[in-house]
């Protein structure tokens, strides 16, 4: 019982002398990006680049789901992966996406033009009133005066943008 007991204490030790020798040649084989893709296979792609350095971790995202709706307004599947072209959508259920959408893009809209309206007021047209220490330090209302224009090319940009989305989504 004795001899059996070394024997495998010594298979044992050299298993794992094995197994920590083969180790570090599993780590070292070289993995390349290929655009939003890793692997240890380019296959002659020209957009793939070996990476360097520490370790990769790639952790894949779950499909999105229709929370709230009932079976029949969920998409059917037609045997392709989620997003894929041969995802379908019931027009009713395609239409009231739309129409809420399009509501939402309203309020935004309504919401960035009164911001708009009252930023301008504010400005008085490149004069604003002074506040605060502003009147001592001139530095601060020239500041505060270039941060209004600031906001106020920023926020039309915003209400160009939504009202683009608007045309495309009333156009469909």
């Amino acid at each position: 019982m004795k001899r059996f007991v070394e024997r495998a204490v010594r298979l044992g030790v050299v298993l794992a002398l094995c197994g920590a020798a083969g180790a570090p040649a599993w780590a070292q084989t070289q993995v390349y990006r290929c655009g939003n893709e890793y692997t240890n296979q380019p296959n002659g792609r020209a957009d793939c680049k070996p990476m360097t350095g520490g370790n990769i971790t790639i952790v894949r995202g779950t499909a999105p789901t229709n929370y709230g709706a009932s079976d029949a307004q969920r998409p059917a599947r037609a045997g392709g992966t989620p997003g894929s072209a041969q995802d379908t959508i019931p027009g009713a259920v395609q239409r009231q996406r739309d129409a809420d959408r399009k509501a939402i893009l309203q309020r935004e809209l309504e919401r960035a033009q009164k911001r708009q309206a009252e930023l301008e007021a504010e400005y008085k047209n490149g004069e604003p009133d002074k506040i605060g220490g502003e009147a001592h330090n001139y530095q601060k209302y020239l500041d505060r005066v270039a941060d209004l224009k600031a906001s106020i090319a920023r926020n039309q940009s915003d209400i160009e943008g939504i009202q683009r989305e608007l045309a495309r989504v009333s156009g469909n």
